[in-house]
């Protein structure tokens, strides 16, 4: 009896269909996965900057020498007595490119979005004037003028809306510091190290004067005096009323002013 030999049975081939419509869904998930990454970035993403501290102000004098090579490394100076005038030409002040690299005042607040959520507000103006004056390790004196009809944020929406909610900046154009009390250092600020004092003063802010104490820190760096603080700011102290917006559903009853200042000698 001859065997009979068969051949087997070709697997079937994979339909070009399933394959395709394979290549179709994971282009899908790609799709759906960026358009997640783009809302998050562009609309729940929080895009105020980083709060004032002062290595980073101190940073902006040294790129800022080191750029225009108008000083030297030399943090010693003959004598630190004296007038020291804000310098509003250290540094640059951009909101489009997020650098704040030069003197300014500015606030941060906390405000809940009707389809955003949690974010913190806040805005920011070059536009300071002011001096100290050292003797010693004293600071004598001190005053300061901020300009808030140029407080500048990521929404000109929110930057319109000051000039006659909140701080009424079209009324009350101007916030001022003015030191009331000696502040004692008890060693003149270095590059290497940080001085942490209490100045107590008069702030007036939406027209309303008030005695305060506010923490600073400070350092010598390139014969220039930088400054920063940070310090709450309760709006009923001085007057100010909440913002009121469709788009935002609330906002904290305190803010946090910020303020990065650098003092060249008169």
């Amino acid at each position: 009896m001859t065997d009979v030999q068969t051949t087997p049975d070709p697997a079937p081939p994979t339909p070009r269909r399933s394959r395709r419509g394979l290549w179709f869904g994971l282009g899908a998930l790609v799709l759906v996965i960026a358009a997640g990454i783009a809302v998050w970035y562009f609309v729940f993403r929080d895009t105020a900057p980083p709060k004032v501290n002062i290595d980073s102000a101190s940073n902006s004098v040294k790129e800022d020498s080191a750029s225009s090579d108008s000083s030297s490394d030399d943090s010693s100076t003959s004598s630190l007595d004296g007038s020291w005038t804000v310098d509003n030409s250290i540094g640059d002040f951009d909101v489009s490119t997020d650098t704040f690299t030069s003197a300014f005042v500015g606030y941060r607040v906390n405000e809940e979005l009707a389809g955003v959520g949690a974010k913190t507000a806040y805005g920011r103006t070059p536009d300071v004037s002011g001096s100290l004056t050292l003797d010693g390790t004293t600071v004598t004196a001190a005053e300061f003028t901020a300009d808030l009809t140029t407080l500048k944020s990521d929404d000109a929406r929110r930057d319109g809306q000051l000039a006659n909610q909140s701080i009424q900046t079209s009324q009350f154009p101007d916030a001022t510091f003015k030191l009331t009390e000696p502040i004692e250092l008890g060693t003149i600020p270095t590059d290497e190290s940080t001085v942490s004092v209490d100045a107590t003063g008069e702030l007036t802010l939406h027209g309303v004067t008030k005695t305060v104490t506010i923490p600073l820190e400070a350092k010598l760096v390139n014969n220039t005096i930088v400054v920063t603080s940070l310090f709450d700011i309760t709006f009923a102290d001085f007057n100010i009323t909440k913002p009121s917006s469709a788009a935002v559903l609330s906002v904290e009853d305190k803010g946090i002013m910020e303020v990065q200042l650098f003092f060249t000698k008169s």
